[in-house]
């Protein structure tokens, strides 16, 4: 509490806004450069972060960690939704990458 107010909420939205804001080109990139074979950093990043969250007591940090978890176990889903956006031409393919369609 500072100066008489609760402010873990408004740090958790923020923080839960740039999270998820950080994670959609995150999605572009990794697709555009390496495809969806990346899709197990986010399932690696995502256990330990939900992990690490069961056992941080910090108010704010441990549901950072798990608004973290989540949005890279969404991100894998993306991925792949990502490559389906490409193989419509709604987004760049990369020359330099094989495609498998």
């Amino acid at each position: 509490m500072i100066g008489g107010l609760y402010w873990q909420g408004l740090i958790i939205g923020i923080f839960t806004f740039l999270i998820i804001g950080l994670f959609h080109p995150i999605v572009i990139k990794c697709e555009y450069y390496f495809g969806t074979r990346c899709w197990w950093i986010f399932l690696v990043i995502g256990i330990g972060a939900a992990a690490a969250s069961l056992f941080i007591p910090h108010e704010v940090i441990s549901p950072l960690l798990g608004v973290t978890a989540f949005s890279s176990f969404w991100t894998i889903k993306e991925l792949f939704e990502q490559e389906e956006r490409v193989r419509k031409g709604w987004f760049p393919k990369n020359p330099k990458r094989k495609y498998k369609f």
